[in-house]
C-alpha cells in the first residue's frame, strides 16, 4: 500500500506540475520527457449520463500506451454527484479540495475530504460528489478494459 500510495504520489505531483512522459521502447534513444502545459487541454461540462447537478471535468492524464491509465480533475458544484456505476479496473479518488460525498450501494454515505485517498475496487457500485451546501473537487484515476474506464 505505501509503494501505490508513494507512486500516485509522484505522479500526481507531476501531473500537477503539468508534466507528463512520452512513453517508448525502454533504452530507446527518442524518449524524452515532455510538458503539458497547465490549461493547455480544455475543460468539458459532465456528461449527463454520468453526474446530475453542475460538473467540470478538467482532463490531465490521457492514455498513453502502453498504460491504460487516465485520470483528470472533477470539480462538484453544491449538490452534484456522479450517476451510480462501477469501474472495470477499479478507480481511485484523491480529494483536492472541500468535502464530499460517497456511497457504495447497500451501504452507508461516508463523508470524504482532502488529502483523503479513496480506493474503490473494480465493479464495486457507487457514486460520489458534493455535498448539498458546499462544492468538492477531487482527482480521479483509472484504468480502461476493452477501451472502457466506467460502466
Amino acid at each position: 500500500m505505501r509503494i501505490f500510495v508513494g507512486f500516485v504520489s509522484l505522479v500526481l505531483a507531476g501531473v500537477m506540475a503539468g508534466g507528463t512522459v512520452q512513453p517508448s521502447a525502454a533504452g530507446a534513444s527518442d524518449a524524452a520527457v515532455t510538458v503539458q502545459r497547465s490549461g493547455s487541454q480544455p475543460s468539458a461540462k459532465g456528461s449527463p449520463e454520468w453526474f446530475t447537478g453542475s460538473v467540470r471535468v478538467d482532463p490531465l492524464l490521457k492514455e498513453m500506451p502502453p498504460s491504460l491509465m487516465s485520470g483528470g480533475l472533477v470539480t462538484f458544484e453544491p449538490g452534484a454527484r456522479t450517476a451510480w456505476h462501477t469501474h472495470p479496473l477499479g478507480q481511485t479518488l484523491i480529494v483536492t479540495a472541500e468535502a464530499g460525498r460517497l456511497q457504495q450501494w447497500d451501504g452507508q454515505v461516508q463523508e470524504i475530504r482532502p488529502g483523503e485517498v479513496v480506493r474503490i475496487p473494480p465493479g464495486v457500485k457507487h457514486w460520489h460528489g458534493a455535498s448539498a451546501t458546499a462544492g468538492m473537487s477531487h482527482v480521479d484515476i483509472a484504468e480502461a478494459l476493452d477501451g472502457k474506464v466506467v460502466d
